[in-house]
């Protein structure tokens, strides 16, 4: 997921996604315990969108913070 379409996302869809791909990326993980991955790199590429949208999630909090001094 690039960044370009993370800003876009509304806050609501933001954390939807997040919970989403934070699901999917456990499962991810059990299957990879079981059986490896056909591709292992599918990994990295979840946690790193996890850590976008975690990025943006804080981004937001605290630019409402900032706002409202």
């Amino acid at each position: 997921m690039k960044q370009e379409v993370i800003v876009e996302l509304s806050q609501e869809e933001l954390i939807e996604r997040l919970e989403e791909e934070q699901k999917q990326l456990v499962k991810m993980k059990l299957n990879h315990a079981v059986s490896p991955l056909e591709n292992p790199n599918q990994l990295v590429t979840f946690r790193r969108n996890i850590a976008r949208l975690k990025t943006e999630v804080k981004r937001r909090e605290l630019e409402g913070k900032n706002n409202n001094k």
